[in-house]
């Protein structure tokens, strides 16, 4: 029979995880949104909703929610645009991102499960991870 932590340890675990939820829907707007931005010249609400499989009012509720966190402007009939505070998250996303596909790549993952898999790991991998990622991949590298 497995043991269970200390209250406070499991608690702690379990809270860092449901922040990290809350937050994850907003990092995958923002990268979407840079994305969308750096290679379309702009982020529509019709497209943002397409490419995140979710409906328009979907779409328009989490950017709503972006616009009260400060991270984007909605300018009508011109899309979304994100804040710098917005800029700074979207990259520091797709930081994680990158370092996470090259982990799993550097471990035999093949490209296409390693880019889904990130998807989730890049919302919930610690610092301290992220880290341990950088010094392995740049071991495999260097």
């Amino acid at each position: 029979m497995t043991e269970l932590p200390a209250q406070p340890t499991q608690a702690h675990r379990f809270s860092k995880t449901r922040r990290a939820q809350a937050s994850a829907l907003l990092e995958d707007y923002v990268e979407l949104i840079a994305d969308l931005l750096d290679t379309a010249g702009e982020a529509r609400a019709a497209e943002i909703a397409r490419r995140l499989g979710v409906s328009h009012v979907t779409v328009i509720r989490s950017v709503t929610r972006l616009e009260r966190e400060g991270l984007a402007l909605v300018k009508p009939y011109r899309g979304v645009a994100l804040t710098a505070a917005g800029l700074r998250l979207a990259e520091r996303v797709r930081a994680r991102h990158r370092l996470v596909v090259a982990t799993l790549l550097a471990l035999g993952v093949p490209l296409e499960i390693a880019e889904q898999d990130a998807e989730g790991i890049e919302h919930h991998v610690s610092d301290t991870c992220l880290q341990a990622f950088a010094r392995f991949v740049e071991g495999e590298n260097g």
